[in-house]
């Protein structure tokens, strides 16, 4: 057998396994370096419109990102923070569009096993002490241990951003965003005036 020959056969087997057990593998050092011209190394947004994701678990991040490539999340237009592509149009729909479901599920894990970083910013105190009332009223039953819980698979909200926060509020009590079939977000924001909501979103921020 010549050498070309030897080459084929070698080819052609590995072809036929990649073929057997699904599809290639990803980069995911080459996945996390995209994302990380707007979540930050990690997944540890220093952006305020961005959420920091280091940290949150896989099924949650494994089932966001599923979402995203449905199109079953709003998919609102943002920019590259940083990077070539830096200031360019994108949303996380365009991000997540050529990935598989194998490769949502290797990028999930990455996240899933970084610190998550707290955001620094500022919190209003009188507004985070009025929020504790209202997260034991209307919170704790999905995002326990004051939003600190990864395995709640709700998202961690303890230490997130409040802009971001303050948009996927927005977006639940729309109806753009559905959090499950019976909509428990939208129902429970209408119970919330405007002065409890950045209550609440306050008491998330200055968890850490």
């Amino acid at each position: 057998m010549n050498r070309s020959a030897r080459i084929s056969l070698v080819l052609g087997t590995f072809l036929l396994f990649a073929g057997i057990s699904g599809s290639w593998a990803v980069d995911i050092d080459s996945v996390m370096a995209k994302c990380a011209d707007c979540h930050g190394k990690n997944g540890a947004s220093t952006d305020p419109d961005v959420p920091i994701i280091g940290g949150m678990s896989l099924a949650y991040i494994d089932a966001d990102l599923g979402a995203y490539k449905a199109k079953e999340r709003p998919c609102p237009q943002t920019e590259f923070k940083a990077g070539v592509k830096k200031g360019t149009k994108t949303t996380m729909c365009e991000a997540v569009k050529d990935l598989s479901a194998a490769d949502i599920k290797q990028v999930a894990d990455f996240l899933a096993k970084q610190k998550f970083t707290p955001a620094a910013q500022a919190v209003n105190a009188a507004l985070a002490t009025k929020g504790q009332a209202v997260y034991k009223q209307s919170c704790e039953k999905c995002h326990s241990e004051n939003g600190k819980a990864p395995d709640d698979d709700a998202g961690i909200l303890a230490g997130q951003w409040i802009p971001y926060m303050k948009a996927q509020l927005a977006e639940f009590k729309s109806g753009a965003r559905k959090g499950d079939a019976k909509n428990k977000m939208k129902k429970a924001l209408e119970e919330l005036d405007a002065v409890e909501t950045d209550a609440v979103l306050n008491y998330f921020a200055s968890q850490k």
